[in-house]
């Protein structure tokens, strides 16, 4: 993920006031703005994730890193870190530097590990394909990718001579992402190329053809794409094709768009051709998905994701530079499932990924809470997980005040507004990453007939996450709260609710 404009860039209360919770959380008592459970870079700067592969068990996640942040001009490298639950992350240092060959950074792409030796560097080499800038191409058309290979686990890696997909004369041409198509035997790229993704295939991963393209117009530049296919519990297995894009200028969002199909072995044929979105806040962004597994037995119903939690319009903006010399943090990984919710309405859920649980360091079960207008919460907390099902019989608006300040004037709002028809998280009453305040509030839709939403919200130091209905809509932007702000409260307008089960989950510091 490269784009044009910054290629130089780094190369009141219902039921008698306040309800209780004992103690006060020790992320609560200092200024960091280090995430509490979610990654984060060690130091300087992270963009892009890189799709993580299995190395004796581990999850292996390479990054785009930059040592170099905040000087203008000095690229990207890949960086490497380990996790056996997808929660907690080893650092393990730079696995592909920048500037050591005359192309300079290294950008997008992808890994794979070559079991059957196809490309000649042994049973079970690790290979990554990604985009760098030919410097003996004619300017602009310097895109091209490039092949990597690590014969000692994914550590360190030689980069093979000369280009494996030269660039054919276009200015759009990265972001790799290869799979093995096992029904006819053959290496699959799907390539961001502007408004397309294009398809090719190699027997070897050397060698690519172009077999056919994928456009779709009005949804800016494609970033990051991805393809995959999954099983499903409630309908048949299908294909997906997702990407990055950004449609804020027309009002859509600036994450993940996919397409639920079939894979031909040359071509994408979609179900629909107006894209869904996994996920809808304003950043999740070059997000990634990789199978699950355990041990060696793999999972076809689910794919794990993660996304980048920061976006280009205001990338350089994070309080968590000065505060802690770093800027750059992603989603929680999650869990992705194909649902179909009739015949003819294919989904993919998300939600946070089930090792989680096992970090939690307190659980508190509030129980039934009956709000009508607003319920402070006795609750001093900056990283946590809120769950409930909410149940109303009229009403205007419901929902709950996260990073919440002592005298009430800032807070994050997240919820659903049935006079509306939609669910939301907003941003605009804390401190936010965007200073034109037009990225605010994002809203999926929700029936303003139903009687009921089950809201599962994930709040760290940087950012929040909202699962709507067993995560059939989420919402993942950054949140800017000051230090001191970590109050929590619930609401409601137009009438009363029942905050059902109410649940509070602190997670220990990974």
């Amino acid at each position: 993920m490269l784009q044009t404009s910054r290629r130089n860039l780094f190369r009141a209360a219902a039921t008698g006031g306040a309800i209780s919770l004992v103690g006060l959380p020790a992320a609560a008592q200092d200024a960091t703005y280090r995430p509490v459970y979610h990654f984060s870079v060690p130091d300087h700067w992270k963009n892009d994730p890189q799709r993580p592969i299995y190395v004796d068990g581990k999850t292996y996640y390479y990054y785009l890193y930059n040592k170099d942040y905040p000087n203008l001009g000095t690229g990207t490298s890949w960086r490497l870190a380990s996790s056996t639950d997808n929660v907690a992350f080893t650092d393990l240092g730079t696995a592909i530097p920048k500037e050591t060959n005359p192309n300079g950074s290294i950008w997008s792409g992808c890994m794979v590990v070559d079991e059957q030796n196809t490309a000649g560097f042994g049973a079970g080499a690790i290979i990554a394909i990604a985009t760098q800038e030919d410097r003996f191409a004619t300017a602009p058309n310097r895109q091209a990718q490039f092949l990597f290979y690590s014969t000692d686990g994914g550590r360190t890696f030689a980069r093979h001579e000369p280009a494996v997909l030269p660039n054919p004369g276009v200015v759009d041409f990265r972001d790799p992402k290869v799979v093995w198509d096992a029904a006819r035997s053959q290496w699959v790229m799907a390539l961001a190329e502007n408004d397309k993704i294009g398809f090719y295939r190699s027997a070897n991963l050397k060698s690519w053809t172009y077999t056919e393209g994928f456009i779709r117009g009005g949804m800016g530049v494609f970033e990051c794409p991805d393809l995959f296919y999954l099983e499903s519990a409630t309908g048949p297995g299908r294909w997906v094709l997702g990407a990055s894009a950004n449609t804020k200028g027309s009002g859509g969002p600036a994450t993940y768009a996919y397409w639920i199909g079939n894979w031909n072995g040359t071509t994408f044929v979609p179900d629909n051709p107006d894209p869904k979105w996994l996920d809808h806040g304003w950043d999740w962004y070059g997000a990634v998905t990789w199978e699950r597994r355990t041990g060696a037995v793999l999972d076809p119903r689910t794919r794990y994701a993660i996304g980048w939690m920061n976006h280009w319009d205001y990338f350089g903006t994070t309080p968590s530079w000065d505060a802690d010399g770093f800027n750059g943090t992603d989603s929680i990984v999650r869990e992705i499932k194909l649902h179909w919710y009739s015949a003819t309405e294919p989904v993919l859920l998300s939600t946070p990924v089930r090792t989680l649980s096992g970090r939690a360091s307190r659980t508190v079960s509030l129980g039934d809470i009956t709000v009508d207008g607003t319920v402070p919460l006795d609750y001093r907390g900056r990283a946590y997980e809120v769950r409930t099902r909410v149940t109303w019989n009229q009403l205007n608006n419901v929902g709950m005040q996260l990073r919440l300040s002592a005298d009430g004037s800032r807070h994050a709002d997240a919820g659903v507004y049935l006079a509306g028809g939609y669910a939301y998280l907003n941003r605009g009453y804390t401190g936010n990453p965007d200073s034109t305040g037009r990225w605010l509030e994002s809203r999926t839709p929700f029936d303003s007939a139903r009687k009921e939403a089950t809201l599962r919200i994930l709040v760290d130091n940087l950012s929040v996450e909202v699962f709507v209905d067993d995560g059939r809509y989420v919402h993942s932007s950054l949140v800017y709260a000051q230090p001191g702000d970590d109050r929590l409260a619930l609401y409601t307008d137009g009438g009363a609710a029942v905050f059902n089960d109410v649940t509070v989950t602190e997670f220990a510091q990974i």
